[in-house]
């Protein structure tokens, strides 16, 4: 009867106080999915519950050690949760004004003429030639997050995107091949970029740091990636640190476009 009676004394604030905090482990449960993190994750949740156990069944002695270690234990999770809490952090605070801009810029007296979108094929059709000559390539696209830490440490550029434009930067003999470009709004930003490298995810042995770059960019921001492999031809596409699947260059073509929308 009593647990009835709290029951009938949930309120709506109650209802969303739980929703949110299902969302937070959501979140944080996707941000270190895949990685060495995830067991790290699932350890504190073991011990947070075995320190809620020892305090409803009265065991001070368990309950203070348990109580000192979830409290001193944060700055060790700091540390250790640095490029979880770093996405995080990116995640909550991106700002969505370039979604609204193009929400606003379907009226036309708020449309931005200057503003072109990325010309995706003439960059998947570079890919597929690069492919065939087994030219390796990497290429960022910028979405909310503002990858201007990363251009840094490249080449500053302003080059409007085509197809001979991305097949000459990543041309072999070319000074600007190395490393990874980032595409934004139509624009070569920067090329010669240094991106993360991940080293904790297993990909095959075929793919190379130019791929673990891309899991690396892809999972502490909200960026997509193209990968042409130098050794095989073939051209990988990664998102949210994750492989994406496609069956041919038209549907990459129309996944990349839905992405960077």
């Amino acid at each position: 009867m009593e647990i009835f009676k709290d029951l009938l004394k949930f309120t709506v604030v109650d209802v969303i106080d739980v929703i949110l905090v299902a969302l937070l482990l959501y979140y944080i449960y996707k941000l270190v999915k895949g990685t060495v993190a995830i067991n790290i994750f699932i350890g504190i949740i073991i011990i947070y519950l075995v320190w809620r156990l020892t305090d409803f069944l009265n065991m001070e002695l368990l309950t203070g050690i348990f109580g000192g270690f979830m409290k001193v234990g944060i700055i060790a999770l700091i540390v250790v949760f640095q490029p979880e809490i770093r996405k995080f952090l990116l995640m909550v605070g991106s700002t969505n004004f370039s979604r609204r801009r193009k929400f606003l810029q379907q009226f036309s007296f708020i449309k931005n003429e200057t503003g072109d979108e990325t010309n995706v094929d003439a960059i998947v059709s570079a890919c597929v030639k690069m492919g065939a000559s087994k030219t390796g390539a990497l290429i960022v696209f910028e979405r909310n997050n503002n990858l201007d830490f990363l251009s840094s440490s490249g080449d500053e550029m302003n080059i409007k995107v085509t197809q001979p434009i991305i097949e000459s930067i990543f041309f072999k003999n070319s000074p600007l091949h190395d490393g990874a470009i980032i595409v934004n709004n139509n624009i070569v930003k920067a090329t010669r970029v240094i991106l993360p490298v991940n080293n904790e995810k297993n990909i095959p042995q075929r793919f190379g740091l130019r791929h673990r770059a891309a899991i690396g960019v892809t999972e502490k921001t909200d960026a997509l990636a193209l990968v042409v492999s130098e050794e095989t031809g073939h051209i990988s596409y990664f998102k949210d640190g994750e492989f994406v699947v496609f069956e041919n260059t038209n549907q990459l073509n129309d996944m990349i476009k839905k992405d960077i929308a």
